[in-house]
């Protein structure tokens, strides 16, 4: 098991306040949606026998223009250990205004504190303007055929939530296919999948459909039972 999983690594400068349905009401009920989806596939949760009993998987997407420079590209995210709730309201999100990795700082605002996993995503989000939402979940099966399915991974040694973990991403975005293939497994971060896309729905079909073939190979393989799932 991984120590310290759901804790927040980074230097969190946040505003606790309420968050206003007219400006982001829209793009909390679409991630809320893909975030129910990702629960009953057990993506996002929380298991007792699973990283000491911490909740796991995010979900965010941007706001404002993409002609946010970076460091500045807001976007809303759910709160740290809020994937094990049955519900989610605005009261479960937060606004990341700013992110600066070498200071490894996090300006942001709402009734919940951001995700721990804050700084990685405002790393893909400075991947490029065209990023507009960022899933993070847990699979097991998908992140132990990540090789099998040539998933970019990024370095065992690096950890969630640093710059050190921002900066891998954007490394694997320059150096392999991440461009063309918007998901990436997270070597040091077990079970850790990351995908991307313009939209919420595009980035949720590309989870999707990467989990169904590591499946398939599990299936080939005579790993699992399809008739038990």
């Amino acid at each position: 098991m991984i120590p310290q999983e759901g804790v927040i690594k980074f230097r969190a400068e946040h505003t606790r306040r309420e968050l206003a349905a007219r400006r982001v009401g829209e793009t909390a009920c679409r991630l809320i949606a893909w975030r129910e989806i990702m629960a009953l596939t057990g993506l996002v949760g929380r298991d007792p026998r699973r990283y000491e009993g911490a909740a796991y998987g995010n979900v965010s997407a941007r706001l404002g223009p993409p002609s946010a420079g970076l460091g500045r590209r807001s976007f809303l995210i759910t709160g740290t250990q809020t994937s094990d709730k049955r519900c989610l309201g605005l009261d479960d999100f937060a606004v990341v205004e700013r992110f600066d990795f070498a200071r490894n700082r996090v300006r942001s605002y709402g009734p919940a504190e951001p995700s721990s996993e804050s700084m990685t995503h405002g790393a893909i989000y400075d991947l490029g303007p065209h990023i507009r939402c960022v899933l993070h979940a847990h699979s097991p099966i998908l992140w132990r055929r990540a090789r099998h399915l040539r998933l970019p991974t990024t370095a065992e040694q690096v950890p969630y939530g640093t710059p050190e973990m921002a900066y891998e991403v954007q490394r694997l975005y320059r150096e392999t296919v991440l461009p063309e293939r918007p998901i990436l497994a997270m070597g040091g971060h077990e079970d850790g999948i990351v995908v991307f896309g313009r939209t919420t729905e595009e980035t949720g079909q590309v989870l999707l459909k990467w989990l169904a073939r590591a499946y398939e190979l599990e299936c080939a393989a005579g790993d699992v039972n399809l008739c038990s799932l």
